[in-house]
């Protein structure tokens, strides 16, 4: 069961502000255990969302989107996603009631209740003491662009996708990959249900030339990848983890 990530935002790709929902989501996912398979850029365009939408439909099962589902006239994801989806445009009775009860005595702008509006078939998760729930259409999830916004609903999200938190050992090893590429081989080959990574630093202040990792989701499976690797290299060996 895997997901897919839309970043939306003309101001995403044009460095009007620095993109950290998609950094927090792979952070997120990594200690969940959730498997990320792709993360896309995507333009407030709605022909370029739904074209980028169905080609992650085709390798993920979830789709979570950031941006463009606020009220003004380039927050067009869920005009979008609706049509991706081949459905129509609703507005939810009870995000309408949220925007009433959040301007009080004083009437919306008309404006605002674009934010009640979803795909046809839409929920509502609720999302802890914030204003509005997260809004989600069979496995798609529209979250905002705003970081601190996002990152809220996210959370509330988690508990729905699927994931096995992995067991992660790393050593770090004054040598060049050249130098370790046939034990990387040999081991990968021995074990290819293992995930083994391969990371080379440049700079003076690194401590270490290549960093190794060895994950997996069971940890006898890892202790013996490690073992093996910590053997073969153990001339290299600075530190581990």
């Amino acid at each position: 069961m895997t997901v897919s990530a839309l970043i939306i935002g003309n101001e995403v790709l044009t460095a009007k502000v620095t993109e950290a929902n998609g950094a927090h989501l792979i952070r997120r996912f990594r200690e969940r255990g959730v498997t990320l398979v792709s993360v896309h850029f995507v333009r407030d365009e709605v022909d370029e969302i739904i074209e980028q939408y169905l080609a992650c439909r085709k390798r993920a099962q979830f789709i979570i989107t950031s941006g463009g589902v606020g009220p003004t006239h380039d927050d067009v994801t869920v005009r979008a996603i609706s049509r991706a989806m081949k459905r129509d445009v609703v507005r939810l009775p009870e995000m309408a009631a949220r925007i009433r009860a959040l301007y009080g005595a004083q009437p919306p702008h008309a404006e605002s209740f674009r934010m009640a509006e979803a795909p046809a078939g839409s929920r509502l998760i609720p999302c802890g003491n914030t204003r509005f729930p997260v809004l989600a259409c069979d496995t798609t999830y529209l979250l905002p662009g705003v970081p601190a916004l996002f990152r809220v609903q996210l959370e509330a999200v988690l508990p729905e996708l699927p994931g096995t938190p992995v067991v992660l050992k790393q050593l770090f090893l004054n040598a060049r990959e050249s130098e370790i590429a046939a034990t990387l081989d040999a081991v990968a080959l021995k074990r290819p249900h293992v995930a083994i990574g391969s990371y080379p630093t440049w700079g003076e202040e690194a401590d270490h030339r290549v960093k190794l990792t060895i994950e997996h989701v069971d940890a006898r499976e890892v202790s013996a990848a490690f073992d093996e690797l910590k053997a073969a290299l153990g001339s290299f060996v600075i530190r581990e983890s």
